[in-house]
């Protein structure tokens, strides 16, 4: 076991909003862990902590010496005016990728998602559903460490979730750590453990296929315990 991620009672308040209140879990090398709720239950303020990018109000969290973290947001970090293989080609020159490493991952993900007829498309003419699974590939050109996913599939059909989940699955077989938010309940099962969140804490955790067999086998029974 390699421990990538620990949070201890990550807290934020928004003046009197208590956005993530006492959050707490442990992420290992390989692991995916879904962070499961309804809008507005502390999924992506958790996240942007993990990055970063929001200061927590108390608690703390620790990230393993030298992890390489990559990062997919909702707004989507790609540059608009280049097109789909300028945003590889960028992006791969920030990360600093051997030129061979960066080809195989480029052309890696390019078949994967289908991309080949989209290469010279700017990326703001793009479908939004073809922008999310550019900014998928690119938070995981680089093979991170840790991979920070806040809802990758929102709006995307069902062939492409899947092809998604595919992908997150083969990066946990390659040893990345995962954290996923979603509102997809059905995609609980693609994950090793999942976290249920509502108002900001931690309502249930475990294995997915577990809590559904305490919740009666349908985990949305959880949700409507705690209401």
């Amino acid at each position: 076991m390699h421990r990538i991620l620990t949070i201890s009672s990550l807290t934020k308040r928004f003046g009197s909003l208590l956005a993530v209140r006492d959050f707490s879990l442990t992420l290992d090398k390989g692991d995916v862990v879904g962070v499961f709720g309804a809008n507005g239950a502390g999924k992506t303020t958790l996240i942007r902590m993990i990055i970063g990018l929001t200061k927590p109000t108390s608690g703390e969290f620790t990230i393993a010496t030298g992890c390489r973290i990559g990062y997919m947001s909702q707004s989507f970090s790609l540059v608009g005016t280049l097109t789909v293989m300028e945003n590889f080609e960028f992006y791969g020159a920030l990360y600093n990728l051997p030129r061979q490493e960066f080809i195989d991952q480029r052309d890696r993900f390019i078949t994967h998602f289908k991309m080949e007829e989209y290469l010279n498309v700017r990326t703001d003419r793009l479908p939004a559903g073809r922008k999310q699974l550019l900014a998928f590939s690119i938070s995981r050109l680089h093979s991170p460490t840790l991979l920070l996913l806040d809802e990758p599939t929102s709006g995307l059909d069902l062939l492409n979730r899947k092809r998604l989940w595919e992908a997150v699955r083969e990066a946990a077989e390659e040893g990345i750590a995962i954290m996923v938010s979603t509102h997809y309940l059905d995609e609980a099962y693609y994950c090793d453990k999942i976290a249920m969140m509502e108002r900001g804490a931690i309502k249930a955790y475990g294995d997915p296929i577990d809590l559904a067999n305490k919740a009666g086998g349908n985990l949305i029974n959880l949700f409507l315990e705690e209401k």
